[in-house]
């Protein structure tokens, strides 16, 4: 019978329900599938950009651990696409390779001032404190009055990470040097600041709603923002996720304020247009919007500036070019139909519209980053099924066995982890928590996740 080896690139969600959907489907050849990730950990954006007081999401790592403890699929961490494994490598020992590699990079704002001191992505930010391996360990928590740029839950998660307590965060698996930064933070107004209404803000119901629960925090509106117009109006009255999201902002507006140590500001019909300051932001000036009657905003020439120390531009991800694989820079996602990855038509430049045998993409890679899990899954079963009929396009691999790909790693001298070892790492961050009655304590630096992941085979 005919074997599948596949190589998926990226153990995040997407690549992880990639290989899960296609060993299950039915189909007449057998599979061997090998998950390569960049990080010594698996589970990608669930482990390192979900806000460590969210632990009801992180329980989606409970799903992807019973795929990958099924013991059918393999997982090589520590091992980098492009510099410890490249296109060649793999053609070399698979059939296909799909990419689910995501989107971690913070896309652009380019504001006048956006490149000042005290201005920085979010992208960055919740990488810090979700204790990525390849951030610095510091960060530079000096501003009382910081303004947020965006208004979807990337933008609430920056915003309540910085104006909730720091010792509200003990019972969590935040990363000690995490807490002690934040217990240093002198910040007393967080500001959120979105271009539309509060009827078209992107944030959902459940993650607004929580932000209304923190200890010691006024949420302040303004009344200007709630004159709302027809097409909000029909949002609200056609559209139950808008509804509730209104119901929370209108009980907010409710709330008596002023006896709060720390207040976070709601700032709609706002668009910021610079960042101002000498050397370091020192204030965010920004346009006061207006509907446009269809769910839109037009300028209205008014302008504003409020005094803030620090800037977050939460406006969205951005994926990252991989090397030999085509990269489309506009949008930022490896160009594909349905998942079949797209490469340029050398007679018109920039057009993508030729398939690239062997090559697909899933995930935020795929699509932009846009959607949640249940698009991730349906994402992944599109790409599968697309790769399952492209059977008589695979590559023809000359070392195709399993063990082939291990002596190649090993032979570069690359540290790479694996399922074992990712228990051991667990198991020992959980061992770090019990005693302070936390989940888990998280190891921080790489070489150290390293070292207590490879030490089981050693």
């Amino acid at each position: 019978m005919t074997k599948l080896r596949l190589a998926i690139v990226g153990a995040g969600p997407a690549g992880i329900y990639a290989a899960d959907i296609l060993l299950k489907l039915e189909k007449q050849f057998d599979v061997s599938i090998d998950l390569f990730e960049a990080l010594p950990a698996p589970y990608g954006l669930v482990r390192y950009g979900v806000a460590p007081d969210h632990p009801r999401i992180k329980g989606i790592i409970t799903a992807l651990r019973e795929v990958l403890d099924r013991g059918d699929i393999r997982i090589f961490g520590n091992v980098h696409y492009g510099t410890d494994i490249t296109l060649a490598d793999l053609k070399k020992h698979y059939n296909a390779v799909i990419f689910a590699t995501g989107a971690m990079r913070d896309s652009d704002l380019t504001l006048p001032g956006f490149d000042l001191e005290g201005s920085y992505g979010a992208a960055e930010f919740v990488s810090w404190y979700d204790g990525h391996p390849d951030v610095p360990r510091e960060w530079p928590l000096e501003a009382q009055s910081i303004a947020v740029i965006g208004n979807g839950n990337v933008a609430l998660d920056v915003a309540r990470m910085l104006v909730k307590h720091p010792e509200d965060l003990q019972s969590t698996e935040i990363p000690s040097n995490v807490y002690e930064g934040l217990k240093r933070s002198p910040v007393t107004d967080v500001h959120i600041f979105g271009r539309r209404g509060p009827a078209q803000v992107k944030f959902t119901p459940l993650e607004l709603r929580e932000l209304g629960e923190l200890r010691d925090v006024d949420m302040i509106l303004h009344d200007e923002d709630f004159d709302y117009d027809d097409a909000s109006k029909n949002a609200i009255a056609t559209n139950k996720q808008v509804m509730v999201i209104d119901r929370v902002l209108q009980q907010w507006r409710q709330r008596e304020t002023g006896s709060a140590s720390r207040r976070l500001h709601f700032h709609f019909f706002a668009r910021p247009v610079e960042l101002t300051g000498v050397g370091h932001v020192e204030s965010i000036r920004w346009e006061r919007t207006a509907p446009d009657g269809e769910g839109g905003v037009v300028g209205t020439g008014e302008f504003r500036e409020l005094p803030v120390q620090a800037v977050y531009r939460a406006v969205g991800y951005f994926g990252s070019p991989l090397d030999g694989i085509p990269f489309d820079e506009r949008v930022g996602v490896i160009p594909n139909h349905e998942g079949r990855v797209l490469r340029d038509d050398p007679t018109s430049p920039g057009q993508f519209n030729e398939q690239l045998p062997g090559v697909y993409a899933t995930g935020w890679i795929k699509r932009g980053p846009v959607g949640l899990i249940g698009h991730t899954k349906s994402d992944a079963m599109e790409t599968v099924k697309h790769l399952v009929n492209d059977q008589g396009s695979w590559w023809n691999p000359a070392h195709p066995e399993e063990q082939a790909i291990v002596e190649l790693l090993e032979s570069r001298g690359i540290q790479y982890t694996d399922l074992d070892g990712w228990h051991a790492l667990d198991e020992h961050e959980i061992a770090l928590g019990e005693p302070e009655g936390r989940a888990r304590i998280k190891v921080v630096p790489r070489d150290e996740m390293v070292k207590i992941s490879t030490a089981v085979r050693q």
